[in-house]
Parts: structure tokens; sequence; C-alpha cells
């Protein structure tokens, strides 16, 4: 997109904030500085899931991070991917630099993907490979549709709802090597536990983990 398209659209359209949706008053980005500076940080996520060796997370699920989060999974903000991965980069760099070779990412259904139009982890991943220099593969395909793991309130039960609905992808490509799976949010880890499971048993040498947000522990059973 050209810089003339681009000042047009922002007259019709003015960025806002993906956070508190006030109007940009400069270039470039989609995160004011108020927000950027008061951004809830991720909280602990050790003992959360298994089969990985470590997550990181960018921000908590909380506040307007969470509002920013729905829009992005439910009402068509694909674009923000672009700020959200830059934040998780940060945090990737400053925790896991040095401990994977590829990203990739936790892939939702055929059908939810029908009905969303994109898949926002991938679209995260993307976005974190861009900001880090670093390959994106696709490991892994939702062979199951499952419901809605927030709707879901206990750890056994997400634990459940996800077990054997991946599949590996072209393990061939990527046996041998250190992943980051990525995803958008971790509550209690289930779904980045059975997807690591799935990505070690064909082959992948260690997995670790970074979603951009991360649920506050009081939330999380």
């Amino acid at each position: 997109m050209s810089a003339v398209v681009r000042r047009l659209l922002d007259l019709v359209y003015p960025r806002r904030c993906v956070f508190c949706r006030r109007i940009l008053e400069r270039e470039p980005g989609f995160v004011c500085d108020d927000c950027l500076t008061h951004l809830p940080p991720a909280p602990e996520i050790t003992g959360r899931g298994e089969f990985y060796q470590t997550a990181v997370g960018a921000c908590s699920y909380a506040g307007s991070v969470r509002e920013a989060v729905i829009r992005f999974k439910f009402s068509g903000a694909s674009f923000c991917a672009e700020p959200f991965g830059a934040l998780l980069a940060d945090a990737v760099r400053g925790k896991l630099d040095g401990a994977f070779d590829l990203i990739t990412f936790v892939p939702i259904s055929r059908l939810r993907r029908r009905g969303r139009g994109y898949d926002q982890a991938e679209l995260l991943a993307q976005a974190v490979g861009s900001a880090l220099g670093m390959p994106v593969v696709r490991t892994a395909v939702k062979v199951r549709h499952t419901g809605r793991q927030s709707r879901l309130s206990t750890a056994a039960a997400r634990r459940a709802n996800v077990q054997n609905a991946y599949r590996a992808f072209r393990p061939e490509q990527w046996a041998g090597k250190r992943l980051l799976l990525i995803d958008d949010i971790l509550t209690t880890g289930a779904t980045v536990s059975e997807v690591s499971r799935v990505l070690l048993s064909a082959g992948a040498k260690a997995v670790v983990c970074g979603a951009f947000a991360v649920t506050p522990l009081k939330e999380s059973s």
C-alpha cells in the first residue's frame, strides 16, 4: 500500500489504538503511548500445562487487552496481529532468545477458520516471525472441531476438550528442530500442552511457547 493511499484511508478511517480505541495522532503503529506504557504485564505461567519447556506472555488478559483480543478473534480485527506480534516478539527476545529454530502456531479447525476468515494464531505467528526475522512453518492441523475452551471452567475439562484434536503436519520439514509455538491466549495451558505433545511425538526436538495474553491465575483452574 502506497503512502498516499494510506494517508487517504487514515482521513476516512483514522487509525485508533487497538487497546483504548482513541484516534492516533502520529505514525506509525496501532498503539498509543499511554497504553504502551501501562499494558498489564503477563502473570506467572510456571505450572500451567506440560510437554513444553517454558512459556512467555506479552500481557495479562484483562481490561483493554482482553477487549482487544476479543475484537481480534471475533470481530474481524485481523490488523491487531501486527501490534500484538510486535509486543510478543519483545517478550520472546527477552526470555527465549536462542531457544528455538522455527516458529509455529496452534491451528484452529477448518470450520472455525471458515467462519472467522483467518486463523488468529497463524497471523500472530507471522507477525512475530517478521519482527524476529525468523521462519514460520505449519506443524499441525486441527482434525477435530472442538467447543471453545473459554466456555470450560476447569483444567480437566479443557484437557479433555482438546485431547487428540491435533495431528502433526509434514514433520519431515521440522523434525529435530526446536519450535516456538504461538497462541493468542494461555489460560491453563491445556491447548499448547496437547499441541506440544503431538509435535514432540512427531519428532520435534523441543517446544517452547509464546502467548500474547495470559489469563490471571485467579481466573485459571
